[in-house]
């Protein structure tokens, strides 16, 4: 994996740990950083030796979302939208659609599209001081990088459209009741604990973490009816593989099984 000035990646054993590196722009994103990032997540989810995938920021903070001193003086020939949909939308999705599992290990503020970058991973832990912030009625901007598709359909949509329009500070302990996140542990620990529960699930059957999280997001779009046919096209390419053998064989010789991914 290569090496980046605003991107640090570390790996632990199969988890590898990305983390936003311009601790004194609070993990703001600026070109430099979108370019970089986009490489990192392409890097760690093409490499076979990683399981599983933390996102986190430097320093005191996960990310206070767009550097806005980033933005041109004139405008004349600037469109956010060319940006979001060209340069934000493709890091995002290469972690919505990854293999693998993501996990946001969220420390302190997480605001603007920084939130969308904690929400479209599939876990999250918070440290018991972090916060996510829609901050983006305060300065007559609205959500973007999918914040919007997370907060309804985690939240409803009467609760989303009021956490967006009062710039509410969701503190993690009610980010937890309202299923923002999975996990709230103390500040000082929350990368020791992140790590300890994406080992854990890193040794966990990659065919299995990768067709449970496309039948789940799948799911979020489907019918009934959809989902069943869905999971049984998944299933039989569980069933077959050389890691359901491996799995069934492992538990009769009552022995850790050695995964493959295939």
């Amino acid at each position: 994996m290569g090496k980046y000035n605003t991107v640090l990646i570390e790996q632990h054993g199969p988890v590898a740990v990305v983390s936003l590196n311009r601790p004194d722009k609070l993990n703001s994103f600026d070109g430099e950083l979108r370019r970089e990032l986009l490489q990192a997540v392409r890097d760690v989810n093409g490499d076979d030796s990683v399981r599983a995938v933390v996102l986190t920021g430097a320093g005191r903070a996960f990310s206070a979302g767009a550097d806005l001193g980033d933005m041109p003086e004139d405008k004349t020939h600037f469109r956010v939208e060319d940006q979001l949909n060209g340069e934000y939308k493709p890091i995002l999705m290469e972690i919505h659609e990854a293999h693998k599992p993501w996990i946001s290990a969220v420390n302190g503020a997480c605001a603007g599209i920084g939130s969308a970058f904690a929400m479209v991973c599939d876990l999250t832990v918070m440290a018991d001081d972090a916060y996510l912030y829609q901050a983006f009625a305060a300065i007559s901007l609205v959500p973007d990088g999918g914040a919007t598709w997370h907060l309804v359909r985690t939240l409803g949509r009467k609760r989303a459209y009021e956490v967006i329009v009062t710039g509410e500070k969701v503190r993690a302990d009610k980010c937890q009741q309202w299923g923002l996140c999975n996990r709230v542990v103390a500040a000082d620990t929350l990368m020791d604990e992140t790590l300890a529960w994406a080992t854990e699930i890193a040794g966990k059957a990659p065919l299995s973490l990768r067709y449970a999280k496309e039948a789940v997001n799948a799911a979020i779009e489907d019918s009934v009816s959809d989902t069943i046919s869905k999971e049984a096209k998944l299933q039989h390419i569980c069933i077959t593989s050389e890691d359901a053998q491996e799995g069934v064989l492992a538990f009769m010789q009552k022995r850790a099984p050695v995964w493959r991914g295939r």
